[in-house]
């Protein structure tokens, strides 16, 4: 049996240099045949992601923004699962170690042009093949070792968008169920914010002044009766 292709080759990727490693195992494949676009575009795409863990080639092709990101992200999901239950390796201890794109066969078809002329029309197809291979156990060991604090961090983003999207669409739902009330009680809560932070800003008055005005009207209102006994008492 032939060794692997040149393509086929594992390819690791450690930062921003390729690292080829010498692996026993071929690792697991996954193929789509007879894709209806040029091999050109989707070696575009297979670039982008080789040598990548799968979860960080995952979020590559869902950023990205070509057709072919699709299907290779079909082919990888198909390359994961045939990993995952054929060969009992988990998806997170698997890379990309090679992918790479054959041409297939050439449509011919015509275009009627002046003069009754006709050119020819080439619809390309291609097959797509996509090999993930478990990381080396150094690399593991070395995963396991250092603190997971990027990867909390990821899924941290991660939640907090879902729950963004979460609140958004049920703030939006909310407004297309009832637009008008939501402005009157929107209005009424300002109101009460506006009267708690006003009664919050008026100073409190103190004890000392309430009890010395109430034991002046007490003074007052005895010194009233004294004198309205004294006149009652004068003889006439």
């Amino acid at each position: 049996m032939t060794g692997p292709k040149t393509n086929e080759r594992p390819v690791l990727r450690r930062g921003r240099s390729h690292v080829n490693e010498e692996l026993g195992t071929p690792g697991t494949r996954a193929s789509a045949r007879y894709v209806r676009m040029s091999a050109y575009k989707a070696r575009q795409v297979l670039d982008l992601i080789r040598g990548h863990e799968v979860e960080r080639a995952q979020e590559i092709l869902q950023l990205c923004e070509r057709e072919a990101a699709t299907v290779v992200g079909k082919v990888l999901g198909s390359a994961m699962a045939n990993a995952e239950h054929n060969d009992q390796v988990l998806p997170d201890e698997l890379y990309v170690s090679a992918c790479y794109a054959d041409e297939g066969p050439t449509l011919k078809r015509w275009r009627p042009r002046a003069r009754g002329r006709a050119t020819r029309i080439r619809k390309r197809t291609c097959h797509i093949t996509l090999v993930v291979t478990r990381l080396p156990d150094d690399e593991l060991t070395r995963r396991s070792v250092e603190p997971a604090g990027r990867r909390a961090r990821r899924a941290g983003q991660q939640a907090a968008e879902q729950r963004r999207r979460r609140v958004a669409g049920r703030r939006r739902a909310a407004d297309e169920a009832a637009p008008e009330e939501e402005p009157e009680e929107l209005d009424a809560l300002e109101e009460a914010d506006a009267v708690e932070e006003a009664a919050a800003d008026e100073p409190e008055p103190a004890a000392e002044p309430d009890e010395t005005k109430e034991e002046a009207a007490v003074e007052v209102a005895e010194a009233s009766t004294d004198v309205s006994e004294a006149e009652e008492e004068e003889p006439e």
